[in-house]
């Protein structure tokens, strides 16, 4: 064996029980620090920031299809309209009060993930075996035909949908802590897919899908439920964007609005979630930076994106992550290799 053969070594990993732990009391820390931010932080401030966690939701389930899968969506803003308007519509019907303003919250932010992963999945059956352009070209198709939809139902039975007008009145019940709440359950859920056994399926798809298929993944099976779980999340999205604001302009959720997603997701670098959520942190803070320069702003917005992939065409992370995988192998010594040169590696 050469002299440079490397073999490879784990890295230490905590027990699960601790990570879980941990995720959990950074969970309930959230409705704490919520309430602080919510009576010290300036109102813009705190808006920008809620910006930040809805697009990193968006940002994070669109990288488990663009960047994890290897597939190139631009209908994720219509799965976003899909949570959207679900959560939106019932909670302008049934105006909750009290103790049932919670539960129904939970339950209103599920249901809209729910019909956006069912959107997913009537998109997805029969458009994942395109590749490329063509799968492109189809889920901006259904993205278009969601937006005409919303734009010609007025109602749907006593349920008011609003139609072009948009849909107003909506309570506001959103906030810090369901925004980041929801952030950090999509990061981990991506997260932990991503790196396990089976995120392995997803990154062999993205290598080479006929290569994956020889070896005997279910290809379709695979880009399917990367579909729905990233259609989940965006709906999970646009329900806390719908609760926040209290508006909906069918036009926010036009193709543009995938534009900018695939945006962050490129920028961060497709593959890296931590990437991804970088992407989402500067493409939320820059426009709101650059509004001094009104007639400016979008100049130096593409000037940043032009340069950024002319300089670092990978994204910010490329495929890698802030910090080392648990249980991701890394380059170590040959056991045949001399003393000395395996001293100065392990060091």
């Amino acid at each position: 064996m050469s002299v440079n053969a490397l073999t490879f070594r784990r890295l230490p990993q905590l027990p699960v029980w601790v990570i879980n732990l941990a995720l959990t009391a950074i969970l309930a820390g959230l409705w704490p620090l919520g309430r602080v931010l919510e009576h010290q932080l300036n109102p813009y401030f705190l808006q920008i920031l809620i910006l930040v966690g809805i697009n990193i939701m968006l940002a994070v389930s669109l990288n488990l299809v663009n960047g994890i899968t290897g597939q190139f969506s631009l209908g994720h803003a219509g799965f976003m309209a899909v949570g959207a308007y679900a959560a939106g519509v019932l909670l302008r019907h049934y105006q909750p009060q009290g103790w049932e303003i919670p539960l129904v919250m939970l339950g209103v932010l599920c249901l809209g993930g729910v019909l956006a992963a069912l959107a997913g999945l009537v998109v997805g059956i029969p458009t994942l075996r395109l590749q490329g352009d063509y799968l492109a070209i189809a889920t901006l198709g259904f993205g278009e035909i969601i937006n005409v939809v919303i734009i010609n139902t007025e109602s749907v039975g006593s349920f008011y949908v609003g139609g072009s007008a948009g849909l107003h009145g909506i309570p506001i019940h959103a906030n810090f802590f369901w925004t980041f709440g929801a952030a950090l359950i999509c990061i981990v859920c991506v997260w932990r897919l991503a790196y396990s056994n089976k995120g392995k399926a997803f990154a062999a798809i993205r290598e080479d899908e006929i290569a994956a298929g020889a070896m005997g993944v279910n290809t379709t099976y695979y880009k399917v439920a990367a579909f729905a779980i990233g259609a989940f999340f965006a709906g999970v999205a646009g329900g806390v964007s719908a609760t926040w604001f209290g508006n909906l302009d069918p036009e926010s959720f036009r193709f543009m609005r995938s534009i900018e997603i695939v945006a962050m997701v490129v920028l961060g670098g497709s593959g890296s979630i931590t990437g991804a959520i970088l992407a989402a942190v500067v493409l939320t803070w820059l426009p709101e930076q650059l509004r001094a320069v009104q007639e400016w702003r979008l100049v130096i917005y593409a000037l940043v994106l032009i340069l950024m992939m002319i300089f670092r065409p990978a994204g910010l992370l490329g495929n890698r992550e802030l910090w080392p995988i648990p249980g991701r192998r890394r380059p170590g010594p040959s056991p045949t290799a001399d003393p000395d040169s395996r001293q100065r590696m392990m060091a």
